[in-house]
């Protein structure tokens, strides 16, 4: 390795040493921000070096592209953002993947004099949201100081704002490159904890295990655990789409659960939680967990064990590393019985374990067509291969749980911090993560209009060509589905019933279809099912350029979940 005072070392600036390190010792691959004074040299550093820029039109939007991609990709996201306003447009974004614990590196300029206009206090801002705040203080610290944001966000999963102060940047830097992150062995259980969840087992009898974000890389172990202990399977939201194909999966707890499925999890008289919060969204508030049923939470982050709902064992580990410890142990005590998986719970999640396999009467009003009708055919017409990204509104939990995901990238739910207008950005960085599945951005038409910029942004990933690199397109398709009631809905159903007026939130018609062919995309207006016909039309061809469905839906009563929601408000 080459050491400060060799003969022929290269010199470079701290901008574009963090560059090339970024790309060249870590191995970053994708970028996402926009492009201003402050961090223009560290944008071209990073696309020299190879690595694919994606610009958004607003840096809020890129942070929610940053976040949806680190969630799709494994990787660390990376969110390269001017000085002042550019981080204070990234917040929204950033408190969403910080409530989230998503691995993202926000490196942000920083204005050096107090007393300009855009100096801001940026660690403050960052605390605030959840952000962990960091600085690049000298050229003689950059090294260590990269180091350790990265390393922080890669091995605690957490999102970290790295500070790069205008006049550190283009302080003068031998080219040296950075000692490796070394990634650590996987926290696992005690000796003491393997038994006791290996004695609440043997006790119960309605097993119920519960997978969370944390649990996404452990589905061998735990669908094996399962099949051993007789238990059945479920997943929070955002992890949905982890035990597809399992005749023993409930799918979804929660607030989006099926009849079926609350039925089950309620009667459970053991609920292990698996990389799970235990959210109150995941229990709603509680009452899907029996007062009588015992609860084990194993969770890598012993902070998380036992903050949001009753825990009678929290065990601190890795949820694989925890799953193989306990099928050793219960391997020396031989075989053991179906417990909860019976032929007649299998038979009736065959039936009723799906949430389009319930039944209902469809709304009818002129013009308009009935949320759940929409999404079943788009259901039928979707090819499998598919990721479904969703906004915030009273429909959500239609394209959320009526269309089915192939796995657990199939489903993104950034909806931590319960705000509309991030669907379509977080849509597109899925989509930059998986380029090859048709990616579904369902959106409210409140959502829609706070985010109409970012279709350019939308036709221009579809077309390819991006600094640092082509992205060659996106040969699975860019699917935009707007269900547009012309207002806020869960305001509009939750507020009317108790006599408030509602011209706050019901909004005039909008065309949305020509606003998006204003931007390059594809587009057609839905009222029945009839007016699917460009879609299929569409999916028979190259999806060359976004489409997007302006779907005007019924807007007669509030989406099955919508109460339960506004429980936690």
């Amino acid at each position: 390795m080459t050491e400060p005072g060799d003969v022929g070392m290269t010199e470079t600036t701290v901008a574009e040493w963090i560059g090339t390190a970024l790309v060249r010792d870590v191995g970053v691959r994708t970028v996402f921000g926009l492009a201003g004074s402050g961090n223009f040299r560290l944008v071209s550093a990073l696309t020299a070096r190879g690595a694919r820029f994606v610009p958004a039109r607003d840096e809020g939007t890129a942070a929610v592209m940053a976040d949806a991609y680190a969630r799709v990709s494994g990787e660390v996201g990376v969110l390269s953002v001017r000085q002042g306003a550019g981080l204070t447009n990234a917040l929204t974004g950033l408190a969403e993947a910080a409530k989230s614990r998503t691995p993202l590196l926000v490196l942000a300029a920083e204005t050096s004099q107090p007393s300009a206009g855009s100096h801001i206090d940026q660690p403050g801002l960052a605390a605030a949201v959840g952000v962990l705040p960091d600085r690049v203080t000298a050229a003689s610290t950059v090294r260590n100081d990269l180091r350790r944001a990265y390393r922080t966000a890669l091995i605690e999963r957490r999102t970290v704002l790295l500070s790069l102060p205008l006049d550190v940047q283009v302080q003068p830097l031998p080219d040296i490159p950075m000692q490796p992150v070394r990634i650590w062995p996987r926290l696992g259980p005690s000796p003491e904890a393997v038994a006791g969840m290996a004695e609440a087992l043997a006790q119960a009898r309605r097993p119920v295990f519960l997978a969370g974000r944390g649990a996404r890389h452990s589905k061998e172990e735990l669908t094996q655990l399962s099949e051993r202990v007789g238990a059945l399977l479920a997943t929070t939201t955002a992890s949905r789409g982890l035990f597809r194909g399992n005749p023993f999966s409930l799918d979804v707890s929660g607030a989006f659960a099926t009849p079926v499925a609350a039925e089950l999890i309620s009667a459970a008289d053991l609920v292990v939680a698996w990389g799970c919060a235990l959210s109150p969204w995941t229990t709603r508030h509680g009452t899907l967990i029996s007062d009588d049923a015992t609860v084990i939470q194993v969770d890598a982050n012993p902070g998380a064990l036992g903050a949001h709902h009753r825990v009678d064992l929290g065990v601190p580990s890795d949820a694989a590393t925890a799953a193989r410890a306990l099928t050793a142990e219960l391997d020396r005590g031989g075989q053991w019985a179906q417990r909860y998986r019976t032929p007649e719970v299998a038979k009736r999640l065959a039936a009723e374990g799906r949430w389009r396999d319930v039944a209902f009467e469809p709304e009818t009003e002129a013009g308009r067509i009935d949320p759940r009708t929409l999404t079943v055919a788009l259901d039928d017409l979707l090819p499998a291969e598919r990721t479904v990204t969703t906004d915030a509104g009273n429909f959500m939990g239609y394209p959320a749980m009526f269309l089915d995901v192939p796995d657990e990238d199939g489903l993104v739910f950034t909806q931590a911090f319960q705000t509309p207008g991030l669907g379509l950005a977080t849509a597109l960085g899925a989509a930059v993560a998986r380029p090859d599945r048709l990616t579904v951005a369902a959106l409210g038409d409140g959502g829609a209009l706070m985010a109409a910029g970012e279709l350019a942004a939308a036709v221009r990933l579809a077309l390819g060509g991006l600094p640092g690199g082509p992205l060659n397109g996106l040969p699975g398709g860019l699917l935009v589905v707007v269900y547009d009631d012309e207002g806020y809905g869960a305001e509009v159903h939750h507020f009317g019933p108790q006599g408030y007026p509602l011209d706050s939130v019901r909004f005039p018609p909008v065309d949305l279809a020509q606003i998006a062919r204003g931007y390059g995309c594809e587009a057609a207006t839905v009222r029945s099912l009839d007016d699917l016909a460009p879609l299929r039309s569409w999916l028979a061809g190259d999806r060359a350029r976004p489409m997007l469905l302006h779907a005007k839906v019924t807007s007669g009563q509030p989406a099955w979940w919508l109460a339960e929601a506004f429980r936690g408000d």
